[in-house]
Protein backbone atom coordinates (compact mmCIF):
# COMPACT_ATOMS: atom_id res chain seq x y z
CA UNK A 1 0.00 0.00 0.00
CA UNK A 2 3.04 2.57 0.76
CA UNK A 3 4.91 2.06 -2.69
CA UNK A 4 0.94 2.69 -3.99
CA UNK A 5 0.12 5.97 -2.55
CA UNK A 6 4.28 6.77 -4.04
CA UNK A 7 2.90 5.63 -7.79
CA UNK A 8 0.25 8.24 -7.21
CA UNK A 9 2.19 11.04 -5.77
CA UNK A 10 4.02 10.85 -9.31
CA UNK A 11 1.47 9.93 -11.22
CA UNK A 12 -0.80 13.13 -9.84
CA UNK A 13 2.89 14.95 -10.73
CA UNK A 14 3.72 13.22 -14.55
CA UNK A 15 -0.29 13.46 -15.90
CA UNK A 16 0.12 15.66 -18.51
CA UNK A 17 3.20 14.61 -19.68
CA UNK A 18 1.68 11.05 -20.62
CA UNK A 19 1.24 9.99 -23.78
CA UNK A 20 -1.75 8.05 -22.82
CA UNK A 21 -3.08 9.44 -19.99
CA UNK A 22 -6.26 7.11 -19.88
CA UNK A 23 -3.84 4.24 -20.20
CA UNK A 24 -2.36 6.00 -17.34
CA UNK A 25 -5.57 5.84 -15.40
CA UNK A 26 -6.63 2.12 -16.30
CA UNK A 27 -2.96 1.08 -14.96
CA UNK A 28 -3.47 2.73 -11.39
CA UNK A 29 -6.87 1.45 -11.28
CA UNK A 30 -5.82 -2.34 -11.66
CA UNK A 31 -2.63 -1.76 -9.22
CA UNK A 32 -5.23 -0.75 -6.82
CA UNK A 33 -7.37 -3.40 -7.17
CA UNK A 34 -4.66 -5.97 -7.28
CA UNK A 35 -3.10 -4.07 -3.89
CA UNK A 36 -5.76 -4.70 -1.95
CA UNK A 37 -6.90 -7.85 -3.17
CA UNK A 38 -3.40 -9.40 -2.58
CA UNK A 39 -3.44 -7.47 1.15
CA UNK A 40 -7.35 -9.83 1.69
CA UNK A 41 -5.26 -13.06 0.21
CA UNK A 42 -1.34 -12.68 1.43
CA UNK A 43 -3.00 -12.47 5.08
CA UNK A 44 -3.49 -15.90 5.81
CA UNK A 45 -0.69 -18.86 4.87
CA UNK A 46 -3.71 -20.80 2.98
CA UNK A 47 -3.83 -17.81 0.46
CA UNK A 48 -0.28 -17.38 -0.95
CA UNK A 49 -0.43 -20.04 -2.94
CA UNK A 50 2.42 -20.72 -5.41
CA UNK A 51 -0.07 -20.26 -8.47
CA UNK A 52 -1.33 -16.46 -6.49
CA UNK A 53 2.38 -15.52 -6.20
CA UNK A 54 3.32 -16.12 -10.06
CA UNK A 55 0.28 -14.53 -10.80
CA UNK A 56 1.86 -11.55 -9.24
CA UNK A 57 4.45 -11.95 -11.30
CA UNK A 58 2.76 -12.09 -14.54
CA UNK A 59 0.45 -8.87 -13.68
CA UNK A 60 2.89 -6.92 -12.07
CA UNK A 61 5.31 -7.32 -15.21
CA UNK A 62 2.92 -6.76 -17.76
CA UNK A 63 1.84 -3.46 -15.67
CA UNK A 64 5.30 -2.45 -16.17
CA UNK A 65 5.68 -3.57 -19.56
CA UNK A 66 2.47 -1.20 -20.75
CA UNK A 67 4.10 1.49 -18.69
CA UNK A 68 5.97 1.79 -22.88
CA UNK A 69 3.05 2.83 -24.32
CA UNK A 70 2.14 5.69 -21.55
CA UNK A 71 5.09 7.68 -20.99
CA UNK A 72 6.67 9.85 -23.46
CA UNK A 73 10.25 9.59 -24.94
CA UNK A 74 11.98 12.55 -22.75
CA UNK A 75 10.92 11.00 -19.76
CA UNK A 76 12.12 7.69 -20.48
CA UNK A 77 15.25 9.67 -21.22
CA UNK A 78 15.59 11.53 -18.13
CA UNK A 79 14.87 8.73 -16.32
CA UNK A 80 11.29 9.80 -14.50
CA UNK A 81 9.28 7.30 -12.19
CA UNK A 82 7.09 5.29 -14.38
CA UNK A 83 3.33 4.66 -13.64
CA UNK A 84 4.17 1.71 -11.77
CA UNK A 85 6.78 3.15 -9.99
CA UNK A 86 8.23 1.11 -6.89
CA UNK A 87 5.04 -0.81 -6.85
CA UNK A 88 7.18 -2.59 -9.19
CA UNK A 89 9.00 -4.51 -6.23
CA UNK A 90 6.18 -5.95 -4.62
CA UNK A 91 6.30 -8.74 -6.88
CA UNK A 92 9.76 -8.98 -6.06
CA UNK A 93 9.19 -9.19 -1.89
CA UNK A 94 6.03 -11.79 -2.52
CA UNK A 95 7.93 -14.03 -4.43
CA UNK A 96 11.08 -14.04 -2.27
CA UNK A 97 8.67 -14.83 0.80
CA UNK A 98 7.35 -17.58 -1.03
CA UNK A 99 10.41 -18.98 -3.11
CA UNK A 100 13.09 -18.09 -0.92
CA UNK A 101 16.57 -16.69 -2.41
CA UNK A 102 16.40 -18.70 -5.44
CA UNK A 103 12.81 -17.37 -6.66
CA UNK A 104 13.33 -13.80 -4.92
CA UNK A 105 16.72 -13.79 -7.03
CA UNK A 106 14.69 -14.57 -10.92
CA UNK A 107 11.98 -12.46 -9.71
CA UNK A 108 14.45 -9.79 -9.26
CA UNK A 109 16.80 -10.31 -12.83
CA UNK A 110 13.65 -10.11 -14.55
CA UNK A 111 12.11 -7.08 -12.74
CA UNK A 112 15.37 -5.82 -14.16
CA UNK A 113 14.94 -7.23 -17.46
CA UNK A 114 11.48 -5.22 -17.97
CA UNK A 115 12.99 -2.00 -16.84
CA UNK A 116 15.93 -2.09 -19.44
CA UNK A 117 12.96 -3.39 -22.03
CA UNK A 118 10.88 -0.43 -21.83
CA UNK A 119 13.28 2.45 -21.44
CA UNK A 120 15.94 1.27 -24.06
CA UNK A 121 18.69 3.38 -22.76
CA UNK A 122 21.76 2.75 -19.71
CA UNK A 123 22.12 4.73 -17.14
CA UNK A 124 23.78 4.61 -13.64
CA UNK A 125 20.65 5.18 -12.01
CA UNK A 126 19.39 2.35 -14.11
CA UNK A 127 22.09 -0.12 -13.08
CA UNK A 128 21.59 1.01 -9.34
CA UNK A 129 17.44 -0.05 -9.36
CA UNK A 130 18.65 -3.27 -10.82
CA UNK A 131 21.32 -3.46 -7.86
CA UNK A 132 18.61 -2.35 -5.60
CA UNK A 133 15.78 -4.87 -7.48
CA UNK A 134 18.20 -8.04 -7.49
CA UNK A 135 19.86 -7.19 -3.83
CA UNK A 136 16.38 -7.28 -2.46
CA UNK A 137 14.87 -10.16 -3.89
CA UNK A 138 18.28 -12.34 -2.79
CA UNK A 139 18.17 -10.59 0.56
CA UNK A 140 14.52 -11.17 1.44
CA UNK A 141 15.07 -15.14 -0.50
CA UNK A 142 17.54 -15.56 2.07
CA UNK A 143 15.41 -14.26 5.27
CA UNK A 144 12.55 -16.36 4.10
CA UNK A 145 14.85 -19.55 4.08
CA UNK A 146 16.80 -18.78 7.31
CA UNK A 147 12.73 -18.11 9.00
CA UNK A 148 11.62 -20.93 7.51
CA UNK A 149 14.31 -23.30 8.64
CA UNK A 150 14.57 -21.70 11.91
CA UNK A 151 10.42 -22.09 12.24
CA UNK A 152 10.87 -25.99 11.57
CA UNK A 153 13.38 -26.49 13.89
CA UNK A 154 11.38 -24.93 16.68
CA UNK A 155 8.69 -26.84 16.09
CA UNK A 156 10.98 -30.13 16.12
CA UNK A 157 12.54 -29.26 19.16
CA UNK A 158 8.62 -28.19 20.96
CA UNK A 159 7.46 -31.77 19.60
CA UNK A 160 10.19 -33.72 20.81
CA UNK A 161 10.36 -31.72 24.00
CA UNK A 162 6.21 -32.58 24.07
CA UNK A 163 6.87 -36.17 23.40
CA UNK A 164 9.44 -36.47 26.09
CA UNK A 165 7.76 -34.86 28.52
CA UNK A 166 4.58 -37.33 27.74
CA UNK A 167 6.78 -39.93 27.89
CA UNK A 168 8.20 -39.16 30.82
CA UNK A 169 4.88 -38.48 32.68
CA UNK A 170 3.80 -41.88 31.37
CA UNK A 171 6.97 -43.69 32.39
CA UNK A 172 6.05 -42.46 35.97
CA UNK A 173 2.49 -43.86 36.03
CA UNK A 174 3.65 -47.45 34.30
CA UNK A 175 6.33 -48.08 36.53
CA UNK A 176 4.24 -47.10 39.79
CA UNK A 177 1.28 -49.42 38.46
CA UNK A 178 2.10 -51.62 35.29
CA UNK A 179 5.67 -52.35 35.68
CA UNK A 180 4.82 -53.25 40.18
CA UNK A 181 2.31 -55.47 38.78
CA UNK A 182 3.86 -57.19 35.97
CA UNK A 183 7.18 -57.66 38.70
CA UNK A 184 4.89 -59.51 40.94
CA UNK A 185 2.94 -61.95 38.78
CA UNK A 186 6.49 -62.85 37.52
CA UNK A 187 7.94 -63.24 40.58
CA UNK A 188 4.71 -65.25 42.17
CA UNK A 189 4.31 -67.31 39.10
CA UNK A 190 8.05 -68.63 39.21
CA UNK A 191 7.20 -69.38 43.31
CA UNK A 192 3.83 -71.54 42.41
CA UNK A 193 4.90 -73.49 39.30
CA UNK A 194 3.15 -75.10 37.13
CA UNK A 195 0.72 -73.06 35.03
CA UNK A 196 1.72 -70.11 37.11
CA UNK A 197 5.52 -70.32 36.03
CA UNK A 198 4.30 -70.11 32.65
CA UNK A 199 2.19 -67.00 32.90
CA UNK A 200 5.02 -65.59 34.97
CA UNK A 201 7.07 -65.70 32.23
CA UNK A 202 4.81 -64.15 29.95
CA UNK A 203 4.29 -61.52 32.75
CA UNK A 204 7.97 -60.92 32.52
CA UNK A 205 8.78 -60.90 28.74
CA UNK A 206 6.38 -58.09 28.68
CA UNK A 207 7.78 -56.47 31.55
CA UNK A 208 10.92 -56.39 29.28
CA UNK A 209 9.46 -55.05 26.53
CA UNK A 210 7.68 -52.77 28.01
CA UNK A 211 10.46 -50.93 30.24
CA UNK A 212 12.40 -51.14 26.52
CA UNK A 213 9.46 -48.85 25.23
CA UNK A 214 9.09 -46.31 27.65
CA UNK A 215 13.40 -46.06 28.13
CA UNK A 216 13.57 -45.15 24.32
CA UNK A 217 12.92 -41.85 22.73
CA UNK A 218 10.95 -41.88 19.57
CA UNK A 219 13.49 -40.76 16.79
CA UNK A 220 12.81 -37.45 14.66
CA UNK A 221 13.77 -36.55 11.41
CA UNK A 222 16.39 -34.37 11.14
CA UNK A 223 16.04 -31.44 8.58
CA UNK A 224 18.21 -34.09 5.88
CA UNK A 225 15.22 -36.21 6.65
CA UNK A 226 17.22 -38.95 8.41
CA UNK A 227 16.44 -40.48 11.52
CA UNK A 228 18.34 -42.99 14.10
CA UNK A 229 17.92 -46.47 13.10
CA UNK A 230 19.33 -47.43 16.29
CA UNK A 231 16.95 -46.09 18.28
CA UNK A 232 13.67 -47.33 16.26
CA UNK A 233 15.27 -51.02 16.70
CA UNK A 234 15.47 -50.68 20.29
CA UNK A 235 11.75 -50.71 20.86
CA UNK A 236 11.70 -54.35 19.93
CA UNK A 237 14.20 -55.72 22.60
CA UNK A 238 11.68 -58.49 24.43
CA UNK A 239 12.44 -61.29 26.57
CA UNK A 240 12.83 -63.11 23.61
CA UNK A 241 14.77 -60.57 21.26
CA UNK A 242 18.15 -59.14 21.85
CA UNK A 243 18.83 -56.19 19.57
CA UNK A 244 22.45 -55.21 19.63
CA UNK A 245 23.32 -51.73 17.81
CA UNK A 246 26.64 -49.10 17.84
CA UNK A 247 26.65 -47.17 20.55
CA UNK A 248 26.56 -44.28 18.35
CA UNK A 249 24.01 -43.26 16.34
CA UNK A 250 22.85 -44.29 13.03
CA UNK A 251 21.61 -42.24 10.40
CA UNK A 252 19.61 -42.72 7.61
CA UNK A 253 17.41 -41.28 5.64
CA UNK A 254 13.48 -41.69 6.59
CA UNK A 255 12.43 -44.29 4.18
CA UNK A 256 14.99 -46.04 4.42
CA UNK A 257 14.78 -46.51 8.09
CA UNK A 258 11.48 -47.17 7.68
CA UNK A 259 11.74 -49.75 4.82
CA UNK A 260 14.55 -51.51 7.16
CA UNK A 261 12.39 -51.37 10.18
CA UNK A 262 9.89 -53.19 8.11
CA UNK A 263 11.90 -56.16 7.57
CA UNK A 264 13.46 -56.85 10.82
CA UNK A 265 9.34 -56.57 11.87
CA UNK A 266 8.67 -59.31 9.55
CA UNK A 267 11.46 -61.17 10.54
CA UNK A 268 11.04 -61.36 13.70
CA UNK A 269 6.94 -61.97 13.31
CA UNK A 270 7.94 -64.94 11.03
CA UNK A 271 10.68 -66.13 14.32
CA UNK A 272 7.46 -65.79 17.05
CA UNK A 273 4.70 -67.89 13.90
CA UNK A 274 7.31 -70.69 12.61
CA UNK A 275 10.28 -71.27 15.35
CA UNK A 276 8.33 -72.49 18.44
CA UNK A 277 7.45 -70.79 21.59
CA UNK A 278 10.77 -71.05 23.55
CA UNK A 279 13.28 -69.77 20.83
CA UNK A 280 14.97 -66.58 20.99
CA UNK A 281 16.43 -63.87 18.06
CA UNK A 282 19.10 -62.03 18.12
CA UNK A 283 19.10 -58.34 16.22
CA UNK A 284 22.83 -57.32 15.46
CA UNK A 285 23.61 -53.55 13.85
CA UNK A 286 27.07 -52.45 12.20
CA UNK A 287 27.10 -49.40 10.74
CA UNK A 288 30.21 -49.38 8.19
CA UNK A 289 31.68 -47.01 5.99
CA UNK A 290 29.99 -47.83 2.73
CA UNK A 291 27.26 -50.05 4.22
CA UNK A 292 24.58 -51.16 6.64
CA UNK A 293 24.69 -54.48 7.84
CA UNK A 294 21.63 -55.77 9.60
CA UNK A 295 21.79 -59.84 10.93
CA UNK A 296 18.67 -61.14 12.45
CA UNK A 297 19.15 -64.94 13.60
CA UNK A 298 17.03 -67.28 15.61
CA UNK A 299 17.64 -70.59 17.12
CA UNK A 300 14.28 -72.08 16.07
CA UNK A 301 14.23 -75.29 13.95
CA UNK A 302 15.02 -73.81 10.85
CA UNK A 303 13.69 -73.61 7.51
CA UNK A 304 13.41 -76.77 5.13
CA UNK A 305 15.14 -76.33 1.59
CA UNK A 306 12.38 -75.21 -0.95
CA UNK A 307 9.99 -74.39 2.07
CA UNK A 308 10.17 -70.67 1.15
CA UNK A 309 9.24 -71.46 -2.82
CA UNK A 310 6.22 -73.47 -1.82
CA UNK A 311 4.99 -70.61 0.24
CA UNK A 312 5.28 -68.29 -2.56
CA UNK A 313 3.22 -70.78 -4.62
CA UNK A 314 0.60 -70.53 -2.42
CA UNK A 315 0.18 -67.05 -2.20
CA UNK A 316 2.25 -66.28 1.12
CA UNK A 317 4.31 -63.56 -0.15
CA UNK A 318 5.91 -62.52 3.60
CA UNK A 319 9.90 -63.35 2.75
CA UNK A 320 9.31 -62.70 -0.68
CA UNK A 321 7.67 -58.61 -0.54
CA UNK A 322 7.76 -57.58 2.70
CA UNK A 323 11.69 -58.96 3.02
CA UNK A 324 13.68 -59.21 -0.13
CA UNK A 325 11.19 -57.05 -2.03
CA UNK A 326 11.94 -53.91 -0.04
CA UNK A 327 15.78 -54.96 0.29
CA UNK A 328 16.12 -55.11 -3.33
CA UNK A 329 14.19 -51.55 -3.96
CA UNK A 330 17.03 -49.97 -1.51
CA UNK A 331 19.58 -51.40 -4.01
CA UNK A 332 20.43 -53.94 -1.21
CA UNK A 333 21.16 -58.10 -1.14
CA UNK A 334 19.99 -60.25 1.19
CA UNK A 335 21.17 -63.68 2.19
CA UNK A 336 19.74 -66.34 3.86
CA UNK A 337 21.88 -68.87 6.10
CA UNK A 338 19.51 -71.90 7.53
CA UNK A 339 19.34 -75.47 7.69
CA UNK A 340 16.79 -78.24 9.43
CA UNK A 341 17.88 -78.07 12.99
CA UNK A 342 20.34 -74.68 13.19
CA UNK A 343 18.13 -71.88 13.21
CA UNK A 344 17.61 -69.08 10.79
CA UNK A 345 19.97 -65.96 9.68
CA UNK A 346 19.14 -63.04 7.08
CA UNK A 347 22.15 -61.00 6.22
CA UNK A 348 20.95 -57.90 4.69
CA UNK A 349 23.53 -55.43 3.24
CA UNK A 350 22.22 -51.88 1.88
CA UNK A 351 24.88 -49.37 0.93
CA UNK A 352 25.06 -46.00 2.12
CA UNK A 353 24.07 -42.76 -0.40
CA UNK A 354 21.70 -41.34 -1.98
CA UNK A 355 22.29 -43.77 -4.78
CA UNK A 356 20.65 -46.74 -3.02
CA UNK A 357 18.58 -47.34 -5.45
CA UNK A 358 17.13 -50.00 -8.23
CA UNK A 359 20.02 -48.67 -10.54
CA UNK A 360 22.62 -50.10 -8.18
CA UNK A 361 21.01 -53.30 -7.32
CA UNK A 362 23.24 -56.12 -6.32
CA UNK A 363 21.24 -59.63 -6.20
CA UNK A 364 21.66 -61.40 -3.27
CA UNK A 365 21.58 -64.79 -2.88
CA UNK A 366 20.48 -68.23 -0.66
CA UNK A 367 23.01 -70.44 0.84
Amino acid sequence: MVTFLYACVWFAVQYRDYVRPWLAVAILAVMLLWTVFTIWRYRKRSGRTNKLVFADQVLVTALVLLCEFVMSEPSMKNGDPSVVSVWHATAITAAAAQWGLVGGGISGVVASGCNFLIRWTVTPAMWMDTLLMVGTGLLLGMASDTARRSTERLARALRAEAATAERERLARSIHDSVLQVLARVRKRGNELGGEAAELGKLAGEQEIALRSLIATTPPDPTEDGETDFAAQLQVLRTGKVQVSVPATQVMLPEQVGSDLYAVVREALANVERHAGEDAKAWVLLEDLPEEIVLSIRDNGPGIPDGRLDEAAAEGRMGVAQSIRGRIHSLGGTITLDTAPGEGTEWEVRVPRGDGAGPAKRREGGQR
